[in-house]
């Protein structure tokens, strides 16, 4: 089942002779429970494709279809609220408040749409990326890697239809990457969470279930196997 589409997908910054194309006509599909990566160089458009994806900025035109919802139908306070139920993000920077404790600063989005809370699932998830003896902590008390696994128990406490990460082992050492990309996978299969992860680096790339390399806004014909 398609959780994840996009439909000739443009962005055009500029006009005439400083036109650029950072969106040229993306083509793309994520299966429920996939865990895809998209590898770009810097200025190859895979942040700007993942800010399309996420609702967070609006394409020139094309469509992205999350969960069967054309997002850009939405008005803009539609938007926001899909995109706080339906979409779960985790950044470089970890985004968490910081005079709030890993407890509190997981419940926030919940609590914000005014949802019930499920504990049951927020302790698997804490059990899960090994947050339990740290949930009264306050961020400034944690790693780096801690920090990270905070952000990312946040994104996925709301049950969203698609989590997208932007870099998330960008400020971690590698041994601190590798755990904490261990542990997206993990979620994904238990979870059956869907993960879109856009990245540099190939051999984080490899942990992920298929592939997607983009170039001068455009995605790249498949290669070979576990590639779009």
């Amino acid at each position: 089942m398609l959780v994840l589409k996009a439909e000739n997908l443009r962005k055009i910054y500029g006009k005439g002779e400083n036109q650029v194309k950072a969106l040229d006509g993306v083509e793309l599909s994520v299966e429920k429970g996939e865990f895809a990566a998209v590898v770009g160089t810097s200025g190859s458009g895979k942040s700007t494709l993942l800010h399309m994806l996420g609702g967070l900025d609006r394409p020139t035109s094309g469509k992205v279809y999350v969960d069967g919802k054309d997002i850009f139908s939405l008005k803009e306070e539609e938007l926001t609220i899909f995109r706080r139920r339906k979409i779960g993000f985790v950044f470089q920077s970890y985004n968490l408040v910081p005079v709030l404790n890993v407890y509190e600063n997981i419940l926030l989005p919940i609590e914000l749409d005014g949802k019930k809370t499920d504990r049951k699932f927020i302790d698997s998830i804490l059990k899960t990326l090994g947050l339990e003896e740290k949930v009264r902590s306050l961020p400034g008390q944690l790693s780096g890697g801690q920090q990270q696994r905070v952000a990312i128990a946040r994104a996925l406490a709301s049950k969203p239809a698609i989590l997208l990460c932007d870099e998330p082992t960008g400020n971690l050492d590698s041994r601190t990457s590798q755990d904490v990309l261990s542990l997206l996978k993990v979620s994904s299969q238990k979870y059956t969470q869907t993960i879109v992860m856009i990245t540099h680096n190939e051999e984080i790339a490899q942990l992920a279930d298929r592939t997607i390399r983009i170039e001068d806004g455009r995605i790249l014909p498949s290669r070979g196997r576990g590639m779009v």
